[in-house]
């Protein structure tokens, strides 16, 4: 696959029929793991509980190790996203709004597929998120709902950039 490696831990916490991850892994498009250590150890890791955002920055980290993100219920673990991820690793994504027909129009509870697109987007990747997108009915719906946004991230060069923008829709 062209473009940046892509891994979702599976907590098996999803409806096996809406699950973004499982089926981006179908299509072959990200690889699943069920172990947190199976996680490529220098991955970044999608993490909207914590502070550091991403930004082109890490860029050169995902391009070499991957992105990974958790996939687990929003509704089952909440807040509580599992320990055991270094802090350096973690990075958050800045404001969006889900497009996903379970969280529709919730700011920052993404699916996988959101994530990993939004990420992919900040990072320059543009063309893979689309792909990512295709594969599912709303997927050109998560582009044009965050279409503002995401073209500010797109445009930030590091993470001080990506704040400020974030700063102009909330």
């Amino acid at each position: 696959m062209d473009g940046i490696s892509l891994y979702f831990y599976d907590g098996k916490q999803c409806d096996p029929k809406k699950c973004s991850g499982r089926k981006l892994a179908r299509f072959g498009l990200a690889r699943q793991v069920f172990k947190l250590n199976a996680l490529p150890p220098a991955s970044i890791v999608l993490m909207p509980t914590t502070r550091k955002v991403l930004s082109r920055d890490d860029l050169a980290t995902a391009g070499k190790s991957g992105l990974a993100v958790l996939d687990l219920s929003w509704k089952a673990t909440g807040d509580n996203f599992p320990a055991g991820i270094k802090e350096s690793r973690q990075r958050a994504l800045p404001f969006l709004l889900a497009a996903n027909p379970v969280n529709y129009g919730k700011p920052f509870i993404l699916s996988s597929v959101e994530a990993f697109s939004a990420a992919l987007i900040i990072l320059g990747y543009r063309a893979q998120a689309e792909e990512l997108l295709s594969k599912f009915t709303w997927g050109h719906t998560f582009l044009t709902l965050n279409r503002e946004p995401l073209e500010e991230y797109e445009k930030a060069t590091d993470a001080t950039g990506i704040i400020e923008a974030q700063g102009m829709f909330i």
